[in-house]
């Protein structure tokens, strides 16, 4: 496989990243949909349309924020910082940002209903296709893996073999999106429950998958996603403490 990876459509070549970051929002929010009809929603339609839109806001700043400060060389070199920061993103970011975004607006419009459950699945989805996308960019993008040895290690364009770190991810969210079906066929959960088990798994998981990823580090010799992971987690320490918490109830 040659990287980046790019598919013709009438002639024109077009990055197959691009289109599956695009088709992983466009079949994330459909499946949102579907499961809003199908579930039903503790929130009324008014008050849900004002947390997507606080959710895209928070996810869009977030995620070229935290992207930026991935490399805090190059950003304050760039001669349009701006720029910069546009044309940089991470999913943790936008995460974390989507999620200030919704309680900051679920304050504003007085909603105090969790909202973050059927957000999961299909967030889940759109993850692993827009990490499909990130492979296929190879080492031309900033989602690789350091140098190994390992009998899995990828050649992903500079001729070094390496971890494919965006096939652990997908991995990883196959396997989450599966224990997250267990633990609800298996407990009665409280609302928002299951969002909040996504955010936890997801941080810690991307926490340590970044001690094999390049990057510039920060104190404790830690990058900027990582901390925002710690910062995330934080929020999240009433949960990871006492995650019964979250049960209403065991099925027999």
């Amino acid at each position: 496989m040659g990287f980046p990876v790019s598919v013709s459509v009438f002639s024109i070549s077009i990055p197959l990243h691009a289109v599956m970051e695009t088709l992983g929002m466009f079949l994330g929010f459909r499946y949102f949909l579907y499961l809003r009809k199908g579930q039903g929603d503790k929130l009324p339609d008014s008050n849900r349309l004002w947390v997507i839109i606080g959710a895209i806001f928070g996810a869009v700043l977030g995620s070229r924020l935290l992207g930026a400060l991935e490399d805090p060389v190059a950003l304050l070199h760039s001669e349009h910082p701006f720029n910069y920061i546009y044309q940089n993103k991470t999913i943790v970011g936008g995460l974390l940002g989507g999620l200030t975004g919704v309680e900051s607006m679920k304050r504003i419009i007085g909603e105090s209903q969790s909202s973050g459950d059927l957000f999961t699945y299909p967030l889940i989805l759109a993850m692993i296709i827009g990490r499909i996308g990130c492979f296929s960019m190879g080492v031309y993008e900033e989602t690789y893996g350091l140098p190994t040895t390992l009998a899995w290690g990828m050649n992903l364009g500079d001729g070094l073999l390496r971890h494919p770190v965006c096939l652990y991810e997908i991995t990883f969210l196959l396997l989450l999106w599966w224990w997250l079906l267990r633990i609800g066929k298996r407990y009665e959960l409280i609302n928002g429950a299951r969002f909040q088990l996504f955010m936890i798994a997801y941080l810690l998981f991307r926490f340590l998958l970044d001690f094999i990823k390049p990057g510039s580090r920060y104190a404790l010799a830690l990058g900027s996603i990582q901390l925002a992971c710690l910062a995330g987690l934080l929020y999240y320490i009433r949960t990871i403490i006492s995650p019964s918490r979250l049960i209403k109830k065991q099925y027999a």
